[in-house]
């Protein structure tokens, strides 16, 4: 059997018809192509999402107020007003907390914020000179909130460049005012971009001394959050237990189960967001893959068609002495020439989609070369499979039948 002179037959074959030989390659260009672009985009959000994540802080420890019950002291956040400032500078000030280096006592609620041209809704986060530490935070320009504008309940705010750029457009806004909830604040810095979207948008925030937030914004006497910095990554799980039965005891509860606060590390938030888009990646895969198996069902079909049109070819072959073996072998590389070939332009298609998204969407460039590697072998797999029936077809007509066949 010569299987090179097989090949040039079945390119030759298939170059005769080439509409119906294109149809049929596109079924399987699509599929693998957004098998690999649709597994590099959820790839890419993961990462985006980590990213962000990270950039919060290092070493990172939140304790929000409320808590679902779990039976540990590391529960799931809840709503609820039970950290004070009372809470922050006991953490802060104990002998009982070894492993904790800065203390950012936080409130912060979503509000309108105007000026005499424009206005956008926002994240207004009361804070301290801590928070700068804690959350890896940069100027730009200006100054940050410190410790003198806490005290003095200092009119004051820092704005991210979102803020800066839907306020203020293109003009400087340092020493300009802004308004929150009737109070007028003078600019006095504006941070680093640190990108994101939505709840993670580090650039979309403005920052208030915490007292002006809490005395004179929203009249709270209460905190939303306290951001912790541990001493390093291996005291994570040590700290979270110090702080937490601490804050049982100022609590005057005895049981963990009980906790009216959770502790989250930045390990947490990661694996949770790292779980719910990986489940997001998978679902995308799994819809991609069934236009793998629609495209290997075309294949199929215009196999079964080519058997139908070359019966008369196929049963002089047999009369003049090919075996089955031929006649199947044939047949088995047209189908997988087909896949083959939409396999390459596939994976060229996914891999150009995938930069082109990320070039439009901002996003890392991820590339993942197993999903290339498994979707072209499942390309091959399937003209395997999708062609063996047409070809065991073709090698099983009879001779006589299939020359007298019209």
């Amino acid at each position: 059997m010569n299987f090179l002179a097989l090949i040039q037959e079945s390119l030759g074959t298939l170059r005769i018809n080439k509409m119906r030989t294109g149809l049929a390659i596109l079924g399987i260009v699509i599929g693998i192509g957004s098998v690999i672009a649709l597994i590099s985009l959820g790839q890419s959000t993961q990462q985006a999402i980590q990213s962000q994540i990270k950039s919060l802080g290092a070493n990172l420890l939140t304790v929000n107020p409320g808590s679902i019950n779990t039976g540990a002291v590391r529960g799931t956040a809840g709503g609820g007003t039970t950290l004070t400032n009372k809470d922050a500078q006991a953490i802060s000030s104990s002998p009982q907390i070894t492993t904790i280096i800065t203390v950012s006592p936080e409130f912060s609620r979503r509000v309108q914020v105007t000026t005499s041209a424009s206005n956008t809704n926002t994240q207004v986060v009361g804070a301290t000179d801590a928070y700068a530490a804690v959350h890896k935070i940069t100027m730009e320009s200006g100054t940050f909130i410190s410790q003198s504008d806490v005290d003095s309940m200092n009119k004051v705010a820092v704005i991210g460049p979102q803020v800066a750029s839907d306020l203020f457009s293109n003009n400087s806004p340092l020493g300009k005012t802004l308004r929150i909830n009737g109070q007028i604040l003078t600019v006095i810095g504006v941070t680093e971009s640190k990108g994101g979207t939505g709840f993670l948008n580090q650039d979309d925030i403005v920052f208030i001394p915490l007292s002006t937030a809490q005395k004179q914004i929203f009249g709270v006497d209460y905190l939303s959050s306290i951001a912790l910095e541990a001493k390093n990554p291996e005291v994570m799980v040590d700290a979270q237990n110090e702080v937490g039965y601490l804050l049982l005891e100022r609590h005057n509860l005895k049981d963990p189960s009980e906790a009216d606060f959770s502790i989250f590390s930045q390990q947490d938030i990661l694996n949770t967001a790292s779980a719910a888009t990986g489940t997001f990646t998978t679902l995308l895969s799994g819809v991609a893959a069934i236009s793998l198996l629609v495209g290997g069902i075309g294949i199929m079909n215009i196999m079964l068609v080519t058997v139908t049109e070359r019966t008369r070819e196929i049963g002089l072959r047999k009369a003049l002495g090919a075996k089955k073996k031929i006649i199947t072998t044939q047949f088995l590389i047209e189908s997988i020439l087909l896949t083959f070939s939409g396999g390459i332009v596939g994976v060229i298609l996914g891999i150009v989609v995938s930069y082109l998204i990320s070039r439009f969407t901002s996003s890392p460039f991820v590339l993942s070369l197993n999903s290339i590697f498994l979707a072209f072998v499942v390309s091959v797999v399937i003209g395997i499979i999708f062609g063996w029936y047409p070809a065991k077809k073709a090698s099983d007509l009879q001779p006589i039948e299939a020359l007298r066949y019209e």
